[in-house]
This record gives C-alpha cells, sequence and structure tokens, in this order.
C-alpha cells in the first residue's frame, strides 16, 4: 500500500510502530526480496513523471498559430488563386522568415534547458532480508527501510523510525531556511509539511546525524510528485503581449475584410475592370495586414533574448521578455531569492551588552565600535564555545548543519579556528542534539579538569544555567536575571534571528550530567542574509511602480524581518499573513480579499496557496511575475504571467516550470529584464504604429483615386514591394531601439491597455492621411504641372510612397524625446535600413528586370526634384508638431 493512496491515513500522525504494522514491515529485517518484487508490480518505478517537453515540430508550429499568420497565409492562397504568384511569394517569404527566427530562438532555449538538468542515477541504501545493501532509488517501494546519514539525498516519503540527531534540509519544498530536526514522535493531524518532523521527504537532504526511515510514498504519490502534478495541471496563462497581438489581429481581420469590400465596390462604380479590381482589393488586404509584424515582433523579442542572455537569463519563450516588462506585481519566494540561503551569525547578545558581527568585513561591533574577541573576555568565551561545540567541517566543501557552518565561519572571522581549540581543549566526547533536551554539548580535557561546552534552544540552556558571564566574573542568575533573558530570547527572535544560547560549566570528571549548573554566556542570533543589491533592486521595482510581494515557507518572524530589511514591508505595514490563516480565494469575503491583496508577506504557505496567492492578483487585475527557485514554487511558477526561476539553487522542476531561468540567481538581474521588457514593448508598439500608418497610407491613397476615377497611385506588386522595402527593415530597426531614460520611471501599461491605444489609433490615422496625401499630390503634378504620362506619374508617386515612408520613421519618436538626440536617432540600425531603402527604391526604377515587373519608368530630373519635396513633407509637418506641443506644455526638449 501508499500512504498518499489512503487520504484517511497520516503517517505523519501515526506512531511509528503503528505505521510498520501498516505496511508490514519488519522493523530489524525490512522487507524480503519477494515481497519487494510483488510491491513493485504493485506500486510502479520510484521516478517522476516528466511533462512532455516541446520537441522541434511542435515548437515549428507555434510559430503558425497566430491570427495574423493565417490571415497571411490566406492572402497568399487568394493571390495564388487569381495567379499573382509573385505576390503569393512574397508573403510566403514572410511568413517562412518569421517561423524560422521564432523556431531557432525557442529551440535553443530548450536545449539549453536540457543542458541544466543534472545527471546521474541516485542510490540509497536499505535493509532488506535483515541485510544492509545497495540498490537504485526508483527501486524503492512502500515499506521499504532507507538508511539515512549526513549527506544522503532522501530519496521518497519517509516515516522516521529511528532519529539520532537526524536533520533535514527542506528549504527546496518547505521555504524553511534552516535544517529541521527529526524525530520518531508523531505529529497533531493537519500539521504544516514543515512542522511534520517525524518525516523525510523525497528531494531534501539530510543535513546532520543518522537515523532510519519507512517509505510511505513513492513516485507521483510522494510530495514532491503531488507538487509535479499541480505544475503539469496548472494553466499556463497567455503572456499580454500575446493577449495584445491576438487582440489587433481580430482588428485587422475585420479591417482586411472592409477594405477589400469597399475598394472593390468602389472602383467597379468608378468603371474600372472587375479584374483590376479583385487584383487590388487582395493587395490592398495584404497592405492591411503588414507582413512584417511578425517579423518585426519576432526578432524584437529574439533580440531581448540574446541581450537577457548576456545578463545570464535564460528565457524560454520569446513572448516572456516583454511580458516582464508589463508586470505589475511581483511574487518573491526568500530562501535563495531574496536571501544567500546561508546563515550568517549576526548578533551576541552579552550580558548588558550587544555586540554585532559583520561577517562580509570579519569583525565585530559593540556600539558601532570594532572588538577584539582576545581582549573581550566574554565574547572570547561566546566565540570558543560556539566552535567547540560543533560537529561542522569547513575545508573546500564545507559539510553539516548550515548554522554550525556558519558558527565556525564566523569563528575562523575572529581568528578562532576549531583545529586550534582541539589542541588546547581536546575533545572526549559529545552528547548528541536531541528533541528532548533540545540541546547538544562537547566535553573537553582542561588541564587536571574538564571543559563543557553547551548551545542549544535558548528556553532549554537559560533553565539549567544557574550562573551568567558577567563583565568581571560570573555571577548568580535567579528567576529575575532568566526572564530577563528569555525577554532578549523573544525580542531577537521577533527581529528575524534563529536563536541559540549559548553556555559551559568546568567539573573535575568527563562523565557529569553534561546540562547540570551551567554558566550562561550569552544568545548568539543567525540569519539568512539579503542578497547584495535586492534592496536597491526592490526600490527600482518601486519606482517603476511595481509591488514586491514575498510569499514564503518560513516562519513569519523571520519573513517579516527581511521584508522590512529590504524594504518589501514598511514598519507601519500589517503583519505578515500565516499560511494557516489564509483561505482559498473562493472562500474570501470582500473584506479579506482586500486585506489579502494589500499584504506585502505570506508566510508559512503551502504549493497550494501559492497557487492561490498568483490567482487572486491575476483575478485583480495584475500582471504577475513570480519569482522561486524550490519545488514548492513550480506550480506558481507556471500559473504566473512569467515564472522566474533561479538557475544555480533552483530545482530541476521550478526551471521547467519556470519561463525564465537567472542562470547567476541574481534578484537584480529581474530589473534589468524589466527595463528591457518596457522597452522591447515600446519598440513593438512605435514599429506597428509605423507599420499600420504606412500601409493605412496605401489604402487611403488607392481607395480615393478608385472612388474618384483616377489613376490608381500605386499598382498591386508596388504595394508589396512598398511594404517589403518599408515593413520589414524600418520596422527591425525600431525594434532593436535601446530604451529611453524615463522608462523605468512610470507606472506599468494597464493590463487592459490595447497594444494600440486611442492616441494610437489617431496617430496612425493622422500619418497616414499625411503620407496618402503628399504622394497623391505628388502624382497630381506629375500629371498637371510636369505633364508625364500616367506610367511616369505613379512611378513618381510609388516612389513618394517609399521615400516618404522611410523619412517617416523619425516621426516615431516620443513627444518627450530630443529633437535631434533620441533613441532612434541613435539607433545605428536605423541609419542602415534607411541607406538599403534608398537603394531598393532606386533599383525598382533602374534595374531593367524589377522595373519591368513592378511597372516603373524613369522620373527624370524633375520627377526626382518632386519625389524629394513630397517625401519630406510628412517629417516637415509631424515634428514641429511634436516640438510646438513639448513647448506648449513647457517641457522643450532639445
Amino acid at each position: 500500500m501508499s500512504a498518499r493512496t489512503d487520504n484517511d491515513f497520516n503517517p505523519a500522525a501515526e506512531p511509528s510502530q503503528a505505521v510498520l504494522e501498516r505496511f508490514d514491515t519488519d522493523p530489524d529485517r525490512g522487507l524480503s526480496r519477494q515481497e519487494v518484487r510483488k510491491r513493485r508490480a504493485r506500486h510502479g518505478m520510484n521516478r517522476l513523471l516528466e511533462a512532455g517537453v516541446r520537441g522541434p515540430l511542435g515548437i515549428l508550429l507555434d510559430q503558425f498559430k497566430s491570427l495574423v499568420i493565417l490571415l497571411l497565409m490566406g492572402a497568399a492562397l487568394a493571390a495564388l488563386a487569381f495567379d499573382r504568384t509573385v505576390e503569393a511569394i512574397a508573403i510566403a517569404v514572410a511568413l517562412v522568415v518569421n517561423g524560422a527566427v521564432g523556431f531557432v530562438m525557442e529551440y535553443q532555449a530548450v536545449r539549453s534547458m536540457a543542458a541544466l538538468k543534472r545527471l546521474g542515477t541516485m542510490k540509497s541504501r536499505v535493509r532488506r532480508d535483515g541485510a544492509e545493501r545497495t540498490v537504485p532509488a526508483d527501486h524503492l517501494v512502500p515499506g521499504d527501510l532507507v538508511i539515512l546519514e549526513a549527506g544522503d539525498q532522501v530519496p521518497a516519503d519517509l516515516r522516521i523510525i529511528k532519529s539520532e540527531g537526524l536533520a533535514c534540509d527542506e528549504s527546496a519544498l518547505t521555504g524553511e531556511s534552516v535544517p529541521v530536526t527529526k524525530s520518531v514522535d508523531a505529529v497533531e493531524s493537519g500539521a504544516s509539511l514543515a512542522d511534520q518532523s517525524g518525516m523525510a521527504f523525497k528531494g531534501t537532504a539530510v543535513t546532520q546525524g543518522a537515523g532510519v526511515g519507512l517509505v510511505v510514498a513513492i513516485g507521483m504519490e510522494t510530495e514532491i510528485g503531488r507538487i509535479a502534478s499541480m505544475v503539469q495541471t496548472a494553466e499556463s496563462e497567455m503572456t499580454p503581449l500575446e493577449r495584445r497581438l491576438e487582440s489587433l489581429g481580430r482588428r485587422l481581420v475585420g479591417l482586411t475584410l472592409v477594405v477589400a469590400v469597399l475598394v472593390a465596390g468602389a472602383g467597379l462604380l468608378a468603371g474600372h475592370s472587375l479584374v483590376t479590381m479583385l487584383e487590388t482589393a487582395i493587395a490592398l488586404a495584404v497592405a492591411a495586414v503588414p507582413e512584417g509584424l511578425p517579423v518585426v515582433a519576432t526578432v524584437a523579442l529574439a533580440r531581448g533574448m540574446h541581450r537577457m542572455a548576456a545578463r545570464n537569463a535564460l528565457v524560454k519563450r520569446l513572448a516572456a521578455v516583454e511580458s516582464l516588462g508589463a508586470a505589475t506585481t511581483i511574487l518573491s519566494d526568500k530562501t535563495g531569492t531574496l536571501t544567500e540561503n546561508r546563515m550568517t551569525l549576526g548578533l551576541v547578545a552579552l550580558a548588558g551588552e550587544d555586540v554585532r558581527h559583520e561577517m562580509s568585513a570579519g569583525r565585530f561591533l559593540s556600539d558601532e565600535s570594532p572588538v577584539d574577541p582576545d581582549s573581550h573576555d566574554r565574547l572570547r568565551r561566546a566565540v570558543e564555545v560556539m566552535v567547540l561545540c560543533n560537529n561542522a567541517e569547513l575545508g573546500d566543501s564545507p559539510s553539516g548543519d548550515p548554522m554550525e557552518i556558519a558558527l565556525l565561519r564566523a569563528g575562523e572571522s575572529a581568528g578562532v579556528v576549531r583545529a586550534s581549540l582541539l589542541e588546547r581543549w581536546p575533545e572526549r566526547r559529545e552528547e548528541p542534539f536531541s528533541p528532548e533536551t533540545l540541546m547538544m554539548a562537547t566535553i573537553h580535557v582542561d588541564g587536571e579538569g574538564f571543559r563543557y561546552a553547551v548551545k542549544g534552544a535558548p528556553e532549554a540552556v537559560i533553565d539549567r544555567c544557574h550562573a551568567e558571564a558577567a563583565a568581571e566574573s560570573d555571577i548568580a542568575l535567579d528567576e529575575a536575571g532568566r526572564d530577563l533573558w528569555r525577554s532578549r530570547n523573544h525580542a531577537m527572535a521577533e527581529s528575524g534571528f534563529r536563536v541559540l544560547a549559548l553556555a559551559e560549566k568546568r567539573a573535575s570528571g568527563d562523565g557529569e550530567d553534561p546540562y547540570a549548573r551551567l554558566v550562561l554566556i550569552g544568545l548568539i542570533g543567525l540569519y539568512d542574509p539579503p542578497r547584495e543589491g535586492v534592496r536597491e533592486a526592490v526600490a527600482a521595482c518601486r519606482d517603476a511602480g511595481i509591488r514586491v510581494l514575498m510569499v514564503t515557507g518560513d516562519q513569519p518572524a523571520t519573513a517579516g524581518h527581511i521584508a522590512r530589511e529590504l524594504g518589501i514591508a514598511g514598519e507601519g505595514d500589517a503583519p505578515p499573513v500565516h499560511g494557516s490563516t489564509l483561505k482559498s480565494p473562493e472562500a474570501l469575503t470582500d473584506a479579506e480579499r482586500k486585506r489579502a491583496l494589500a499584504t506585502s508577506v505570506f508566510a508559512r504557505v503551502s504549493p497550494e496557496q501559492k497557487l492561490d496567492i498568483v490567482g487572486l492578483h491575476q483575478k485583480d487585475g495584475a500582471v504577475v511575475a513570480m519569482t522561486g527557485d524550490g519545488v514548492n514554487d513550480a506550480p506558481a511558477l507556471k500559473k504566473a504571467d512569467v515564472g522566474i526561476a533561479m538557475g544555480r539553487r533552483g530545482t530541476d522542476v521550478a526551471r521547467e516550470a519556470a519561463d525564465m531561468v537567472l542562470r547567476d540567481d541574481a534578484f537584480t538581474t529581474i530589473v534589468a529584464a524589466i527595463r528591457l521588457g518596457r522597452a522591447i514593448f515600446d519598440n513593438i508598439r512605435r514599429f506597428i504604429v509605423y507599420l499600420l500608418s504606412g500601409n493605412l497610407g496605401e489604402i487611403m491613397a488607392v481607395s480615393a483615386a478608385a472612388a474618384a476615377g483616377a489613376p490608381l497611385p500605386l499598382l498591386p506588386l508596388q504595394i508589396l514591394y512598398i511594404n517589403f522595402v518599408n515593413d520589414v527593415l524600418p520596422s527591425l530597426a525600431l525594434g532593436l531601439s535601446r530604451s529611453e531614460e524615463a522608462v523605468m520611471r512610470r507606472p506599468p501599461r494597464d493590463r487592459s491597455e490595447s497594444l494600440v491605444t486611442p492616441a494610437g489609433w489617431s496617430a496612425v490615422f493622422g500619418y497616414g492621411f499625411i503620407i496618402a496625401a503628399t504622394a497623391l499630390a505628388a502624382m497630381a503634378v506629375a500629371l498637371l504641372v510636369l505633364d508625364l504620362s500616367t506610367e511616369a506619374a505613379v512611378t513618381i508617386s510609388f516612389l513618394t510612397f517609399g521615400f516618404a515612408r522611410l523619412w517617416h520613421v523619425f516621426n516615431m519618436r516620443s513627444a518627450s524625446s530630443g529633437l535631434l538626440r533620441n533613441p532612434i536617432t541613435r539607433n545605428p540600425f536605423v541609419w542602415l535600413s534607411i541607406a538599403v531603402g534608398v537603394v531598393l527604391l532606386i533599383a525598382a526604377v533602374y534595374v531593367p528586370l524589377l522595373g519591368d515587373v513592378l511597372g516603373t519608368v524613369a522620373p527624370g530630373a524633375a520627377g526626382w526634384l518632386v519625389v524629394l519635396g513630397f517625401s519630406l513633407l510628412p517629417i516637415l509637418i509631424v515634428q514641429p508638431m511634436k516640438q510646438a506641443r513639448l513647448l506648449w506644455e513647457g517641457r522643450w526638449v532639445d
């Protein structure tokens, strides 16, 4: 049987003997070989099911699923139906380029993720048929007895049946930042994972001690398997950019149909032939849907992926780069994301004095003045005890309890090395830490006597002390004195410290009760320090209008302290919300929902609750980015608009669920990604306005000419050629522009805001009208003033359109940027695209074969002057208008 298949049976809440009986396991012999085979046939292998990884074909097909792409495919088929092979090929080339760029970038990301996976097969020591043996971990079955010792990875969910100072690091599963001491005792039914001291969970690590555990769940029935199942079933949200492009696509479909019908009808009423108007309608329909849009959007995002890769961020999905720029809320795990996931000594509380410890500087400070332990007797005694009463090891690869490692490092920073102390006070024996005493002791030879070094839980140590170390000598400790120490312990815990008490005594023999008549030296406070630069990153997010919330499985006091230190929560903010009081979103009242949304710190939360918190903020309209590194973060990472996993400390489950992986685990990289994401969206919006305004100008001009019965200013193939010249290169250059200086000093975009805002549509129609008017005016001058042929006049209008749209790229600067110094004028790709565009437009006239296909002729010197003059009109009209607006608002920019 498996514990997870019986909802009424909770092995953590049952005595260990009862669990052994339920699994029919002999604690001395374990399972027999025959019984193992039976149970493996019944329960299968101890493996997690992997979610299907997208293969090359799936990635390729995903590139052709957008509405805009489907519309362009329809236009290409329509062109083929009317025997317009050149038009069909032109559209097909755009589609192939878009698909190729997107495929290459996303396939590279998939391969990079595969390279991050760990290699190797885990082994486990088990007791079977009365003998210990080593077997592959995936061969374990329910009822197996697993032997654990420091350094082992827990291979399945185990009920502890024997513990000798056993402790496990469960930070990846629960968010608990310090190892959890394990015992054989049962816990209350309904206890959270972090409080189930009688269980060891698959995927966690043994940090100290030894023990034996009974396998109660394997594979997908383990806690990590349950979370993996949640990851696979959690719904991935469509990113904001994907939603906006889909919305724009729907609008363009409607616009295309309206344009095709109106233009064809108007042309027929004006006397044009049916075939000519059908061809023109198809060409204008293609113009209405800029084929360069998917290509440029894809390349802009791909460029963002490359730039992020240079900053140690691996982006798995193109749209995730932009989505992070749209984030309004970042839900961050604490342990290993905001903090170092490395315990550090921060405070030594002595009688009448607090001494701070700065690990980075390797010094102790009292009242902000450096203190030398060699000249401070009580501090020296405290450092000696915390180094002596210790069984961790440093070396090249530190091993042992993280708190004990932190104490050894603090000792070394003060010049106190355990090996040197042991030369002076050789260790005779150790009294291991036990859940009953909550203390440990080491006994050392001290001349003719012995020195007992003790550390443990403050409440346990304080109760066993009869004296305390004072400034001059040891003095008696009465109950009032003990209460004072208890108050200091409480205050340190409220400040986010993990508190231990230090004590010692001298005795003539080594067989005394190690915890009797102790001298209290003081309290030490350890904490998991914030990562460097995180506070500044949080402040930058706040300046950008982005809320940073902490969602952790750690203790509320610790979480609240770190949140205040990083600026996530203020001194007057509400206290952290404990997971035990957090209801499901469906059960929340309106008042409770408002309180939950206003909370900055959530502590002791389960994986399901993390998922609920993400959904709660998404339903409130937030674009949620979720950061984390543990298995317990994975479902929320997948549910979030952008999931961000840590690459170094992150688990495989978290990395697979995320959209972005930070190779350097730096929270500060997220701020760079936000800036980049905002810049990319600005660029996408900018080149969409550029594309639509230019294409709308073509539609306006052709529609007006068709309705008036005048010669069409653009032929179908000329429309496609202009779109090739102007829809790809200048637009692509715009998509590669750098961000403006103020991009991180403005609030995030509204989630419901369209890709093209009402102001953007006004600009599209305004710019389109100006471009159309100048091209029609140029054709009129060619016909009426220069008395040129219709073919030459159409060539002039064609060239005017082409050059006007090239110069139009400079109209895409924001009104608040400089006239001459702005991201567009400083973008070398813009100048390169213009140079290439000029060459291509000239080639359209003077390359014989190309000119024959397009129906162009040389316009002559006078014609070129008309082209140059009229093509510059849009930029000469728009730029003064932008500067006049700034002058009116008092914000003139040079």
